[in-house]
């Protein structure tokens, strides 16, 4: 399972040209799910991103977690940071999970974020056609691999 966190002020997913849904400050998260993912990454990942200290304390130090700032979080599906650029110039998604492995996942780490933050998240709809906008805030990106735990 990949991650991309970014630190935002503000993110908004407009679905199929229709819905909006927006938030404010906290996280827009980008998360791509493969074949060898499970149940544990789900966890590990969630309990991660909601303790990661990404946010300013009185020093200005990234010293806060989206919990001690009472942030928001929006989860975008985004099959493409599998993309494997080895050999020639159109990637490959191989290792991307297909919907009847992914959709289980996503919704299960959805369920999982809330449970850890503690309040709602904001997501855009698997498969769908979105348009993504955000206020990077810092700029803050953070790229976490549940295979490669660093």
């Amino acid at each position: 399972m990949r991650a991309l966190i970014q630190r935002v002020s503000q993110a908004e997913v407009v679905i199929d040209k229709s819905e909006s849904r927006k938030t404010g400050q906290g996280y827009l998260i980008l998360l791509g799910i493969e074949n060898a993912d499970t149940q544990e990454d789900v966890e590990w990942l969630s309990a991660k991103i909601s303790k990661l200290r990404l946010f300013d304390d009185m020093d200005g130090v990234m010293n806060k977690s989206i919990l001690e700032i009472d942030g928001e979080i929006m989860i975008i599906s985004q099959f493409t940071l599998h993309a494997k650029t080895r050999k020639g110039n159109r990637p490959s998604y191989i290792h991307a999970a297909k919907p009847d492995v992914a959709i289980p996942l996503y919704e299960a780490f959805k369920k999982q974020m809330a449970k850890d933050l503690g309040k709602e998240i904001v997501s855009g709809e698997f498969g769908a056609h979105m348009d993504v906008t955000l206020t990077n805030d810092g700029p803050v990106t953070i790229w976490i691999d549940t295979k490669n735990k660093e």
